[in-house]
């Protein structure tokens, strides 16, 4: 994706040096060798996503307690609605979801990949035939 505001290189950098404690279990425990390449913190558009599979154009995203403070669901969204304009799905987990349902998680991530893929193969279909 070439589409990201140059200033967020250096934060997304950052960013992958300190990630959360629930960001290195999904990441080291499940992503990091996941069959198609997930990238860290990778900036698109005026956003930093926390996980993005390009193959799949799929965000996963982690949402702590600061995503429930006052007028960061509105952003949230915002960001949620921006991505699908590029064609780019969001699911977003809870911090809780990685400690308690750590692998509930990586089932959906693995289906939600896998729809997404074969949702994005151009068609194989055959024109209509001309019978004249």
């Amino acid at each position: 994706m070439k589409d990201y505001e140059r200033k967020n290189v250096a934060l997304a950098r950052t960013l992958r040096k300190n990630m959360t404690p629930e960001e290195k279990h999904l990441w080291y425990d499940y992503l990091c060798s996941y069959s198609d390449r997930f990238q860290r913190q990778k900036p698109i558009g005026n956003y930093i996503a926390d996980f993005y599979c390009a193959k799949a154009r799929l965000v996963v995203e982690l949402d702590g307690s600061g995503h429930y403070i006052k007028g960061q669901p509105e952003y949230d969204k915002e960001r949620t609605e921006y991505m699908k304009t590029l064609g780019i799905e969001v699911i977003r987990f809870t911090n809780i979801d990685i400690a308690k349902k750590f692998s509930g998680v990586c089932i959906a991530i693995d289906k939600a990949v896998k729809v997404r893929k074969k949702s994005l193969l151009p068609s194989t279909a055959l024109p209509p035939s001309s019978s004249k």
